[in-house]
């Protein structure tokens, strides 16, 4: 006789404490079977298969099945599609309901509708919940309903909005014994799932709070060690955003502005799907990129010439990791002084950032290439020098990760920077005109 469970179906929420999906499903009295599934239609289109978010991943399903055979559960990872997964669930369990936390994105909204259409050819209930934002979809727009497209007067009705409603925790602790109780099932291993070692190096498995207490000071300066690297605990859940925003709140403002960034980001996503392949202000897909292809490979490699792009793209190279100032400043190089499509920089930081998530790095790069949600014109061109002697003045950050430089082996710019900046306002404003 199947056993009767109800499935708790882990995405970007890889944690077991303040879990809304989790709470949600644990509290309804039915015994949870908590599953994990390995996607293979996401994991085929990373072609490093020493791909370190897949190790942090595992990792994270390592420590959460030491923590459910601490309470006599045991976590479900599977490797397949989804709809593979879920047939051999329905297959093997008797399934009351199915639970899970929303997902924004437009090929996972996809994903759901398919499953969810499954699972109702079943009679078996689907039940989504919002838990990777504070505020999601619709719940931040202008009077008359329709969505912000400028950051900031959607952070100010953001904080207008913000109560403690908002920023409760979920107790799932207070029902963990609905876990479905089970001898420890094995976790694939890498090999297993046809990927190999990477370990992500050393990352904070919470908020240190003397770095947030001063965020506003230091985040700016790539050879200090300023800013939170919480990216990636947000991208797969392993860090509830709720408590993350109540820290925020008491130790830094600023802070607390880069999760409505982030959260703006999702919120043009849901918008505006248009902007996952092209500009948001539709008239930038007519610039005419010269997209060299030797230049773009110059610029991956950190070989430019210009040592603030170059330590940039050295460090994401090896660490999967790149400062948020140097993003901005590598960002600008590319689309401006190269005038290479944004495309080509976004698809490359999606393939190498640990952080990597899909509306933040789209909204990043659009940003940089002045077609997104910003309300600065176009000719906001970086100057990589003047950049350098702001943020990293004494070298360090460049020292660390371009050590020729100074040196007759490193590379000579491939560019004139002066030169790349006239050339590139001037197609900007052949695109712009308007078309005869």
């Amino acid at each position: 006789m199947q056993p009767s469970v109800s499935v708790f179906w882990f995405r970007r929420d890889l944690r077991l404490s303040d879990n809304a999906g989790l709470y949600h499903a644990l509290k309804a009295g039915i015994p949870v079977l908590p599953v994990f599934m390995f996607d293979t239609t996401i994991l085929s289109h990373l072609i490093d298969k020493k791909d370190k978010r897949v190790h942090f991943i595992h990792d994270t399903l390592t420590d959460m099945q030491e923590q459910l055979t601490a309470m006599g559960s045991s976590l479900q990872v599977l490797h397949g599609t989804p709809a593979a997964c879920f047939k051999e669930l329905t297959a093997s369990y008797n399934i009351q309901a199915v639970y899970t936390n929303h997902d924004y994105e437009p090929v996972a909204q996809q994903r759901d509708a398919d499953i969810g259409a499954f699972l109702q050819t079943k009679s078996i209930p689907f039940h989504t919940f919002k838990d990777q934002v504070i505020f999601e979809q619709s719940e931040v727009t202008k009077d008359n309903g329709l969505p912000y497209t400028v950051y900031t007067p959607y952070s100010r009705k953001w904080k207008e909005k913000l109560n403690d409603f908002y920023l409760r925790s979920y107790p799932v602790e207070k029902y963990s014994y609905n876990f479905y109780r089970q001898r420890p099932l094995s976790i694939p291993s890498l090999q297993d799932i046809d990927f190999e070692s990477a370990p992500p190096g050393i990352l904070p498995a919470k908020l240190d709070e003397a770095i947030a207490a001063h965020y506003d000071k230091t985040r700016d300066y790539p050879a200090v060690n300023g800013t939170t690297r919480m990216g990636i605990h947000l991208r797969f859940g392993t860090v509830s955003v709720r408590r993350l925003a109540r820290q925020a709140m008491q130790l830094n403002p600023v802070l607390l502005n880069e999760l409505i960034w982030r959260e703006f980001y999702m919120a043009i996503l849901w918008h505006f799907p248009h902007v996952v392949d092209g500009a948001f202000k539709k008239q930038y897909d007519r610039i005419i990129w010269r997209n060299n292809e030797k230049e773009f490979a110059l610029w991956c490699a950190g070989q430019t010439g210009y040592p603030i792009v170059d330590a940039g793209m050295r460090q994401l190279n090896e660490t999967g990791y790149m400062h948020n100032r140097v993003r901005m400043i590598v960002a600008s190089f590319l689309t401006k002084d190269l005038l290479i499509d944004w495309r080509w920089g976004e698809a490359y930081f999606a393939a190498k950032l640990l952080d990597y998530d899909l509306a933040a790095n789209n909204g990043g790069w659009q940003w940089a290439a002045g077609c997104g949600c910003d309300a600065a014109p176009y000719f906001r061109v970086f100057n990589p020098q003047l950049q350098t002697q702001k943020f990293d003045p004494q070298l360090q950050y460049i020292k660390q990760w371009v050590p020729e430089y100074a040196q007759l082996t490193y590379a000579r710019p491939i560019v004139a920077h002066d030169a790349a900046r006239d050339r590139c306002l001037k197609v900007y404003k052949e695109a712009l005109s308007e078309v005869k």
